[in-house]
């Protein structure tokens, strides 16, 4: 796979084709999805479950997101890695500016952050400076304790009618990317033809431009825990190899076989 920009990414929107993404937070599984043809990683702030064992991703700190960044470049072999700003690290646009730097520094070549309209002038600042800017809305988990839960979004007229009319804001803001995670497919298609950025899919549907799930979720190594967006390609490979895995996720992303409707939200 050539090397992997913010340029190559925005193509695989207007061209059409499926973009690929899963989360790493070491140098080893960098390595290999990146040598596996997945085109994005993201070093996610679910690290603080998946890595740290926590209940959620509040706990996680700038550190923390800095230091995994800092692995995931090191075996990175020409992914676009994407690293996310923790909770409460982007509350100002000041802060934001800083804050965004160390993991543009770290070796990320996009951040992400959790929110809608409120984010706006951040997300001018970061563009006007020369920070790729990915957005996250939906289910957003830094924000789990005021949903209640870890709850699917937008199946409510008005907060359907919220959440597209805050894409299209970011995307005018300066965004170059919008994650959408558990929101009902039909909401994502609508949004994903309205906006020009590629759209990414988490429990969002078959729709969206691109597909994410975290590593160690899609390979089965969280037993007892299968959200029902998931599915697990290591037990659909013949050698329960995790490049095998890997490959099998690219290869049913990019033939739109996943996600089905059996990994998606009415």
């Amino acid at each position: 796979m050539k090397k992997q920009n913010l340029h190559t990414i925005l193509s695989l929107k207007k061209e059409g084709l499926p973009i690929t993404m899963l989360t790493a937070y070491d140098s080893s599984f960098a390595k290999l999805i990146s040598e596996s043809g997945v085109e994005a990683i993201l070093v996610g702030d679910s690290l603080g479950m998946v890595m740290q064992g926590n209940s959620s991703t509040v706990p996680v700190t700038m550190e923390n997101m800095i230091y995994h960044t800092q692995c995931v470049a090191k075996g990175n072999q020409g992914a676009f890695i994407i690293s996310d700003l923790p909770y409460m690290s982007y509350s100002t646009p000041t802060q934001t500016l800083s804050n965004a730097a160390k993991l543009m520094q770290a070796g990320a070549n996009m951040v992400k952050l959790e929110g809608g309209d409120w984010l706006l002038e951040t997300i001018t600042q970061l563009t006007e400076r020369g920070v790729p800017v990915c957005a996250h809305l939906g289910l957003t988990p830094q924000s789990v304790d005021i949903f209640g839960g870890y709850k699917v979004q937008g199946r409510e007229s008005k907060s359907a009618e919220q959440m597209l009319k805050d894409a299209e804001s970011i995307e005018k803001a300066g965004a170059k990317m919008i994650v959408f995670e558990c929101i009902p497919q039909q909401l994502a298609k609508a949004i994903t033809k309205q906006l020009n950025i590629p759209t990414i899919g988490i429990g969002a549907g078959k729709d969206t431009d691109g597909q994410v799930l975290v590593l160690q979720d899609m390979l089965g190594l969280n037993p007892g825990f299968k959200p029902s967006f998931v599915r697990n390609f290591m037990q659909d490979t013949k050698t329960n190899s995790i490049e095998d895995a890997i490959k099998l996720y690219v290869s049913e992303v990019k033939n739109r076989n996943f996600p089905t409707n059996e990994h998606s939200f009415n």
